[in-house]
């Protein structure tokens, strides 16, 4: 029998409830690692009927004076007594601020994590606890006792079969192991202080999970390696579930009189910092994913914390997103380079890490900056062009070659005519994005969020799961790995609320993306109420100012105004004043022209590009089976002759070159769409339209 820790996932690491092993395939000659495969499994978004940001600094503040509790500001959290830690206990230790006030209380959420009991909760729980409210308020407080109990059981017995490496009985064996893994430089004592252990059967590392001020085992992450025609890849798992793995890798090293700390992405180069520099390493457990708020309290002690996440622009980003959660006073990055690799890299290649970690740049700077302190950020985005354009679109390359890729602090206005699909086309966008790691937050206030989860589960799926219901489980579970989170509003919302909102999501879910359709359903709450085009502006205005200030990108559908069935739709078609399009660093239209004898074409034009300035369109075929722009129907159907103004049946162009525009009676082959200053719509044909407008 057989379990698959990761399911919906074929070819990754198997291990046996009982019998035998598994085998692995076997490794190329090129042992290069490569960057580990992330799978996460998101959490739910809790329910937003009431104002998710429900406390403030200020009124926390207020509180544990009125109480009388005591209280240390800190650079995230504030520290406290614990109401859940015995008097008795208190009494047998030190009375310091270290044990004492073992409270933490996250300013920004109110959450609170007691490092001694481990209780945790959200602010309501914490003044339920104080003032004695309900039947055993201190009960209601969740405690947290690490894994489940099935997931205890296999903790323990992954662990009782993992060996240390240097325990190996076949030296070549151990060679090897360490080759694949880049340990080659990494010594035995390393390994054993940080209790890495090697499973045999899978070819895998083993990490454990162990919190200070806890006994027993919490977890495990499981790294593979998979052979690759140009290297090895690495396959991460985690138990429990990466939703509560909250493994500091590396915590229980950490000293109470330590004062710096290198945060690092992978296990593997915690190791190598530790070893090369001698200074306290630890590792996140999702990597330059996400920073969950919850491990905010075991970094406070630190007065420096320097961020070596990576060697790619990527990582770059999330460390100054993540600097931001810190205190950006506190942090320093080290910027990615040819010669500042990776740490485990630089270590590899005899690099000094104390020479690069000298170099880390300060997260904080004032208002005015000279170029002096943004040079290093320049020199970075100069070479690495492609990963300065942002994400690619795997589905849409016309979109890349255009926009060149999606990037952090954007604001996207996307318009089209109704029911033209553009609520189903911002999905394929958004989900495309998302199943490369963009972590995304969907507020949709004109359809349900289960019409529109499953309008993008068929997308993802690329098949209509009614018809195949006993798939559904299997695509299910591949689906809420994504990192997607939705909004649980619908119908006209205050744009404070969708802010507030917002701004919950990318402090504790490292939100990236943010898709809002539509600015229409959110005019009627505000004070402007009497004056369409202020309320416009003003929600345009706060739009904007968030993607800047959060480095997060905001797609906003607008509908257009009014316009004559024989024009196209262009940037003045936005419906209100200019400032939309003056404001968006990328106006997408979403054109469907319908023809009076016959279909019609539809395409999408790129009618504003801040980034390069490239503009242009390209041709979208809507496919009604899979509700997807991006893959075109396996069959089309014959279309109508169109005439001409003349009368005659429009005949072939004789070129025949691709990107030429013809006048052809079958479903637009060799077509591409007329420039916006152009063509006649005569000269266009287009497909039925489907899918939600």
């Amino acid at each position: 029998m057989w379990l698959l820790l990761r399911r919906a996932y074929p070819l990754r690491i198997l291990l046996p409830l009982r019998g035998e092993w598994v085998s692995r395939r076997s490794l190329p000659r090129s042992l290069t690692p490569g960057p580990p495969r992330r799978r996460y499994r998101k959490e739910a978004l809790p329910a937003l009927e009431i104002p998710v940001s429900p406390v403030t600094t200020t009124e926390i503040r207020q509180y544990l004076r009125a109480h009388g509790i005591p209280f240390q500001d800190g650079h995230s959290c504030l520290r406290a007594p614990s109401p859940f830690v015995a008097s008795t206990d208190i009494k047998n230790q030190k009375q310091d601020a270290a044990t004492s006030f073992c409270l933490f209380i996250d300013k920004t959420t109110g959450h609170f994590l007691c490092m001694t009991s481990l209780a945790e909760g959200s602010w309501e729980d914490f003044q339920a606890s104080v003032e004695g409210r309900g039947d055993g308020a201190k009960e209601g407080v969740l405690l947290r006792e690490g894994t489940e109990a099935e997931d205890r059981e296999e903790v323990l017995r992954i662990w009782n079969r993992a060996v240390p490496l240097w325990e190996l009985p076949d030296p070549e064996e151990a060679q090897l192991a360490r080759v694949m893994f880049g340990l080659t430089k990494v010594t035995d004592d390393t390994l054993r202080r940080f209790s890495v252990r090697y499973l045999r059967s899978t070819r895998s590392l083993v990490f454990p999970w162990f919190t200070p001020g806890s006994s027993g085992l919490h977890g495990l992450k499981l790294l593979g390696a998979e052979g690759q025609e140009n290297g090895v890849q690495y396959v991460e798992t985690t138990i429990p579930r990466p939703g509560v793995y909250h493994n500091l890798f590396g915590l229980p090293l950490i000293s109470r009189r330590d004062v710096e700390v290198v945060l690092t992405s992978r296990e593997l180069d915690s190791l190598a910092l530790s070893q090369s520099t001698g200074l306290p390493t630890l590792s996140l457990p999702r990597g330059t994913v996400c920073l969950p708020p919850a491990l905010l309290p075991y970094l406070e002690q630190f007065r420096r914390i320097v961020f070596w996440l990576g060697d790619d622009l990527r990582s770059w980003e999330a460390a100054k997103l993540f600097a931001r959660k810190l205190n950006p006073k506190r942090c320093s990055l080290v910027r990615p380079g040819n010669q500042q690799p990776r740490p485990l890299e630089a270590l590899n290649q005899g690099l000094s890490l104390p020479r690069i970690l000298r170099t880390a740049l300060p997260a904080w700077h004032k208002s005015i900056v000279s170029f002096r302190q943004l040079r290093e950020e320049v020199l970075g985005e100069l070479s690495n062009v492609e990963q300065a354009a942002g994400v690619r679109w795997s589905r849409f390359p016309d979109l890349n070659r255009l926009l060149k890729g999606h990037r952090k602090g954007e604001l996207t206005v996307f318009t089209g005519p109704t029911g033209s699909g553009k609520t189903t086309f911002i999905s394929e966008y958004a989900l495309d994005l998302c199943t490369q790691g963009v972590n995304t937050l969907w507020g949709s206030f004109e359809i349900s969020n289960v019409r529109l989860a499953r309008v993008m589960l068929t997308q993802f799926a690329v098949t209509r799961l009614e018809e195949q219901l006993d798939k559904y489980e299997e695509w299910a579970d591949r689906f809420e790995d994504l990192p997607l989170y939705f909004m649980t509003f619908h119908g006209q919302q205050s744009i404070r609320s969708v802010i507030d909102t917002m701004q919950h999501a990318v402090y504790v879910y490292d939100v990236c993306h943010v898709v809002i359709d539509n600015l229409q359903f959110m005019m009627g709450h505000e004070q402007f109420s009497t004056d369409r085009i202020a309320a416009q502006d003003y929600i345009v205005g706060a739009f904007r100012k968030f993607a800047t200030d959060n480095s997060c990108h905001v797609t906003l559908v607008i509908h257009p105004r009014k316009e004559d069935d024989d024009k196209e739709l262009q940037t003045a078609s936005i419906f209100g004043s200019a400032k939309a399009s003056q404001e968006a660093d990328n106006v997408l239209i979403l054109q469907d022209r319908k023809l009076v004898t016959g279909p019609g074409k539809r395409y999408l034009q790129v009618s504003k590009n801040r980034f390069d300035g490239d503009v242009g369109v390209f041709p979208l075929e809507f496919n009604k089976s899979s509700l997807t722009f991006s893959i075109p129907p396996k069959s089309k159907a014959r279309l109508k002759k169109i005439k001409d103004d003349n009368g005659l049946v429009a005949k072939k162009s004789p070129s025949g070159k691709k990107g030429a525009v013809h006048q052809n009676s079958e479903a637009g082959i060799g077509q591409t769409p007329p420039s916006p200053q152009g063509q006649s719509s005569a000269q266009m044909l287009a497909n039925e339209p489907g899918g939600p407008g």
